[in-house]
């Protein structure tokens, strides 16, 4: 049976999807925003993928750009609504549910606003357990695919013109990149709608699971705050069946914005024979030690964490601070065909000018 979505499911949504958001996955506080104007509005439901019909409707509800809050984005509520009513007419459909490309710290909630308003279901599925930098990447295995798919995004910073609404249609591979073109026109980010597939192909190609794992991570996040900084890293540690890769001080942020609207560089952690690497494109994408051996790499989770066990994103993060990498291993966590889909790599690895696709496709 599904779940009626609660004010007591927000903070732990927000808190839990901020470690997946590994560095990127939105704001905390627009993830609020959006998880209270769901539950005061309406009764967002939860389901499993399994609850739905084979033949049900489902679309991905994300937000695109760049998260390291250095450019003018505006983006409201009502946006996400607007995206899927668009992208429903596009469809002359109604649809059944809605799944998140990722989670994060606003990208786990991205679905419960339009459920809420439009009576679609949250579907318990996302396109990557963890934030990532590319639409194609939480595409869940149609980024490669030739057939025709419909993208909205809606949004934009209204104070200098900058608002817009886009439907395209097209194959996947070829309108991602539209929509990421909208973000950086828009002010940087923007909400969207995409890829509306069947029920039967959700369930076999998503990460099952994702919004409730999420959930639970929120919950002992915040059961073990009482009991300080070290507490909620531990809490965080074996909720996740992850382990603490590194502590230390970050001694170089290296990180600029693109007009692709990606943030890419790296974050050096210690220093000489100690020292640890962390490529960044929006996310943690792999770390290497002081010798250049890899060490984690996506779909491996990868979060840096305050002392007090706070998820940090990378914009927040500076020389000086204290930090602890959290490393996930995929081996333990739900993968979906978007993270085994070799055609989503190429455009990851030329940004950062690593390898990527060796590891996360072995």
């Amino acid at each position: 049976m599904g779940r009626i979505l609660t004010t007591k499911d927000v903070e732990p949504a927000v808190k839990g999807g901020s470690v997946y958001a590994a560095g990127g996955g939105g704001w905390a506080d627009h993830g609020r925003m959006l998880g209270y104007a769901a539950v005061n509005v309406g009764k967002p439901e939860l389901v499993s993928v399994e609850e739905l019909a084979d033949e049900d409707w489902v679309a991905t509800a994300a937000a695109i750009g760049a998260p390291a809050s250095t450019t003018p984005w505006e983006m409201q509520g009502i946006d996400y609504i607007k995206a899927a009513q668009l992208l429903q007419d596009a469809l002359g459909e109604k649809l059944a549910g809605l799944i998140v490309g990722q989670n994060g710290k606003s990208s786990t909630l991205n679905g419960w606003l339009p459920s809420a308003v439009l009576g679609t279901k949250v579907v318990d599925a996302v396109g990557d357990i963890r934030a990532h930098p590319t639409g194609d990447m939480g595409a869940i295995g149609m980024a490669s695919s030739p057939e025709q798919m419909i993208q909205t995004a809606v949004g934009g910073n209204r104070a200098e013109n900058r608002y817009i609404e886009l439907v395209v249609k097209g194959a996947t591979a070829k309108i991602s990149p539209v929509l990421r073109t909208a973000a950086d026109q828009s002010g940087g980010f923007i909400a969207s709608c995409r890829n509306p597939l069947r029920a039967s192909y959700v369930k076999a190609n998503a990460a099952l699971g994702g919004i409730s794992m999420a959930l639970a991570l929120g919950e002992a996040i915040i059961a073990a705050e009482k009991k300080g900084g070290s507490a909620v890293i531990d809490a965080i540690v074996k909720t996740t069946n992850g382990a603490i890769l590194t502590e230390g001080k970050v001694t170089k942020k290296a990180v600029v914005y693109t007009n692709e609207a990606f943030d890419v560089g790296t974050v050096t952690v210690g220093s000489g024979d100690k020292a640890t690497v962390l490529h960044v494109m929006n996310e943690y994408m792999a770390v290497e030690d002081a010798g250049g051996n890899r060490i984690a790499t996506f779909p491996d989770v990868i979060t840096t964490l305050s002392p007090e066990g706070e998820p940090l994103s990378v914009g927040q993060l500076q020389e000086g601070m204290t930090i602890f990498v959290l490393h996930v291993p995929k081996t333990v966590i739900p993968l979906s065909s978007s993270v085994r889909d070799p055609a989503v790599y190429p455009v990851v690895e030329k940004a950062l000018g690593i390898s990527i696709a060796d590891y996360a496709l072995a």
